[in-house]
């Protein structure tokens, strides 16, 4: 099937298999591998993008589902060389370890933070209830969301 997908500000027009997830489209296709499988169900969060704003899990999301959206990974976030201030503030507060979630975990933060440009720690809190983390960075991601905020 073809499907055009609007990806990080660029249109890619692509051949899928029917039934192809985002998830697969975005990794094996694009090679755009911040973009984590995680669980598979869409539970966990280490798949989220950005489709139209709305963070979403890729995993389960079929990509002619969101054919003419826009859809942004990870790798959108920065303009060129300037890290987008949720990027430099997870590196400034260490806010990862294994780093599996953290692409997850800021997309839901960009989206949290264009709707919300001052959240609390409970709107962030909230944000972050969709993301399983291992290795419980959770603290260090709640700062680093709300220095991104300031």
């Amino acid at each position: 099937m073809r499907t055009r997908l609007l990806i990080n500000g660029r249109e890619r027009a692509m051949e899928l298999r029917e039934g192809t997830s985002l998830l697969v489209a975005l990794r094996e296709d694009l090679g755009l591998t911040a973009t984590r499988y995680g669980c598979g169900h869409g539970v966990c969060g280490a798949c989220f993008v950005l489709v139209d704003g709305v963070p979403t899990a890729a995993c389960v999301t079929a990509a002619d589902q969101v054919d003419g959206k826009s859809i942004v990974t990870v790798e959108g976030l920065a303009n060129g060389d300037e890290l987008h201030p949720v990027q430099r503030a997870f590196l400034d507060e260490d806010a990862m370890q294994c780093g599996y979630c953290t692409g997850g975990m800021m997309i839901s933060a960009v989206a949290l933070l264009a709707r919300e440009p001052h959240p609390s720690e409970d709107d962030v809190r909230k944000a972050l209830d969709a993301h399983l983390c291992r290795c419980g960075v959770y603290g260090r991601a709640i700062r680093a969301i709300l220095k991104a905020a300031r």
